[in-house]
């Protein structure tokens, strides 16, 4: 049985926080998909947090049976802005699941990740991505290294992937093995209430991408781990940055924003002509991958900056 809030008045053991920005189209899929997801969960809210969108997203999530509570920023807040709000009206004991507007959960996949972030080693549980035609999609990484960006940029993310040189993990086989990973792409993440306790708020100064990437680095510094669950399974279109200059001058900047904040100054030096050579090797292929060479040539701007039409996280 659906239960937005327990009957005795107790706080909800998960809180299922979706970021919506001019998201109405992909929403009510996902909205409909949480009562299989959340199959076997006895006590969830769901909270829609809205970035100011200019669309009908928030009268899409009032309307939905499902029952969310609606919490409005005010503004383009940012992807991490808006989990921090949303997680402020949440109790501090409840596990936060995390979802894009774009995913679609699988029957049963949030109960398995819950019961992964039982194990007091856990901060993170995160399930296996599928592509909409039912293809695993590689959403585990590797942790950002000179390594990973020379590999990428001079093998291609696919091949340096293959080999393990890559940030991509691409090898198959590993989607099948659960068990820790270094860190996975934020389209679903179950934060343990633990993890939250001790690691904090998200850093909002990066606004969109890179956020996650900086949040499991800490969940990992604080001794928990990044679990990966390959029975919890869910279904994500995504994909906005391949085709949006903006959003992906924004990830690349923040590629760089996020390594520098943990390296010095020549490892980021290298870690950046690293990204650079790669984006001059793809300039002949559009217009994203030379607005990506120029976000990585000029300083380090605050990501406010790159505000976009459409910020969803993807």
């Amino acid at each position: 049985m659906l239960m937005r809030n327990n009957t005795n008045h107790e706080s909800p053991a998960l809180a299922v926080i979706v970021v919506t920005y001019n998201s109405a189209v992909p929403l009510p899929g996902l909205l409909d998909s949480l009562a299989p997801g959340l199959e076997g969960v006895e006590s969830f809210e769901v909270i829609v947090v809205d970035n100011d969108s200019r669309d009908d997203s928030v009268e899409v999530a009032l309307a939905h049976p499902i029952g969310a509570r609606v919490v409005k920023t005010g503004s383009n807040a940012g992807y991490a802005a808006a989990i921090n709000k949303a997680a402020a009206t949440v109790h501090p004991d409840a596990d936060l699941l995390i979802l894009n507007p774009d995913l679609r959960l699988c029957p049963g996949a949030v109960r398995r990740l819950v019961e992964r972030a039982k194990d007091a080693s856990v901060g993170i549980a995160v399930p296996r991505n599928l592509r909409e035609d039912g293809t695993t999609d590689p959403t585990l990484r590797h942790e950002p290294s000179i390594t990973t960006a020379w590999a990428d940029s001079l093998l291609g993310g696919k091949l340096a992937g293959r080999l393990g040189l890559g940030e991509i993990v691409c090898q198959i086989a590993r989607y099948d093995r659960d068990g820790p990973v270094e860190w996975a792409t934020g389209s679903v993440l179950l934060v343990a209430a633990r993890a939250r306790r001790i690691v904090g708020i998200w850093d909002e100064s990066y606004f969109l991408y890179s956020e996650e990437v900086d949040y499991q680095r800490r969940v990992r510094a604080a001794g928990l781990c990044v679990s990966y669950v390959p029975q919890s399974l869910a279904v994500h279109a995504g994909g906005d940055y391949r085709s949006n200059t903006r959003l992906f001058a924004l990830l690349t900047m923040n590629r760089v924003r996020y390594y520098r904040r943990y390296h010095g100054t020549v490892a980021t030096c290298m870690f950046r002509l690293g990204i650079a050579i790669g984006e001059a090797l793809r300039f002949w292929r559009g217009a994203t991958h030379r607005a990506a060479l120029c976000s990585v040539l000029t300083p380090v701007r605050p990501a406010f900056d790159f505000r976009v039409e459409q910020p969803r996280r993807c």
